[in-house]
């Protein structure tokens, strides 16, 4: 089952309205492969859902060239671990960026998070209930496990967005990443965004290759929520480490990940999860020992 989300305002509204006030909102990132700008839809998106006054964290599972810290000019001197071994307290550990937007380096935290005893678990939940300033989205930038393939933040967030390009190799590695998350771990439900791409058509077509394969082989939903067209103020703003919604606010690029922002704020999430960010922390911690189960088979 599928369909192709369209800007229809009214109508997401009315589901919008469905959603609890109070729920923090976790949107997972991911991509079966590298280069096809999963980063960069982070960043932009964030700055997007920002300007509309949400406060947003940035949960950063890269630790390599180009993440989330690089693209916005920042530079991390702690992360997660330094939190999770009471060197640090989150608030020091989390970086302010643009106005409404903080970031938390994670990669060593997340790694470390199935051997936690229980005290300790309940302690990092409580650190993130505590926070200083409270947060309506979280948007998780997911790295790929090369060996289990299984994505813990993603387990536990409310929504996935996949995130591919045009290369026939993006649309193998995204199924192949849907294919485990749903078959394993039962995650049916994906929102899907193609980058780089020249026209809305393009990117309807790479959909639908992907869709054709999926409806032929798996139980899921797919769910089209847009596209990014290829802009070179999208890569000048990459390089003056701003998102280009900032940067360059009148380009092509910038008006899709605003057209992105709205649908997915509006856009009802059949995983839904109540409670603030701290319910997150203690499913990412569950989800946390699937992976850890799952390495050890």
């Amino acid at each position: 089952m599928a369909k192709i989300i369209n800007d229809q305002a009214a109508g997401l509204r009315e589901l919008a309205a469905l959603q609890p006030n109070n729920a923090v909102r976790v949107i997972a990132v991911a991509g079966g492969r590298k280069g096809v700008g999963k980063t960069s839809v982070v960043v932009n998106l964030a700055m997007s859902l920002a300007k509309n006054g949400n406060q947003v964290l940035i949960l950063d599972e890269n630790s390599r060239h180009n993440n989330v810290n690089e693209n916005l000019g920042l530079k991390a001197h702690y992360d997660l671990l330094h939190v999770i071994n009471r060197d640090k307290t989150l608030d020091q550990v989390i970086l302010q960026g643009p106005p409404n937007v903080s970031v938390l380096t994670a990669m060593r935290g997340i790694h470390s998070l199935a051997k936690l005893k229980p005290n300790d678990q309940e302690w990092l939940i409580k650190c993130f209930s505590e926070l200083s300033k409270p947060m309506d989205v979280v948007l998780v930038d997911t790295a790929m496990d090369s060996s289990s393939h299984v994505l813990p933040l993603s387990l536990a967030s409310q929504q996935v967005l996949i995130v591919l390009s045009g290369s026939a190799s993006s649309i193998t590695d995204a199924y192949a990443l849907i294919k485990v998350m749903s078959k394993e771990y039962a995650k049916h439900h994906f929102l899907v965004l193609v980058n780089k791409v020249e026209s809305e058509q393009q990117a309807e077509a790479i959909f639908n290759n992907l869709l054709k394969v999926a409806n032929q082989y798996l139980s899921v939903s797919l769910n089209l929520v847009g596209c990014i067209l290829l802009d070179e103020k999208l890569q000048r703003s990459t390089k003056l480490c701003r998102p280009v919604v900032d940067a360059f606010p009148t380009s092509s690029s910038a008006f899709s990940f605003r057209q992105l922002e709205e649908r997915l704020q509006y856009c009802s999430s059949p995983d839904n999860y109540n409670g603030g960010i701290e319910n997150f922390i203690r499913r990412l911690i569950r989800t946390s020992h699937l992976r850890l189960a799952n390495s050890t088979v």
